[in-house]
């Protein structure tokens, strides 16, 4: 998710990942390949049908009302330069009402 300012300046950049994690059941170092997982010890994947619902707290600068916010749902196939992206959604957001 990025949040801009009218003039295009970035204020707030974060990604959040889901998906299984596991170890090898030595360490507490999360592993990636199939081959050598041994243990899931969190599944935050996100499941079909499912609804996700998520919380950003962002602190504008002085005198910054307006942000235009951006959040992408990608798919990441084997590493963060190949991905699909699912949907891409940008919206005006407010202080004032």
């Amino acid at each position: 998710m990025t949040a801009k300012t009218g003039d295009g300046k970035e204020v707030y950049n974060t990604e959040r990942h889901y998906h299984t994690q596991a170890t090898d059941c030595r360490t507490n170092k999360m592993l990636y390949g199939a081959q050598v997982k041994t243990q899931y010890i969190r599944d935050t994947a996100l499941q079909p049908y499912e609804t996700k619902a998520e919380s950003f707290e962002i602190f504008l600068p002085e005198g910054v009302r307006t942000v235009d916010l951006t959040v992408s749902l990608r798919y990441e196939i084997n590493k963060p330069d190949n991905f699909i992206e699912i949907d891409k959604v940008t919206r005006k957001v407010s202080l004032d009402r």
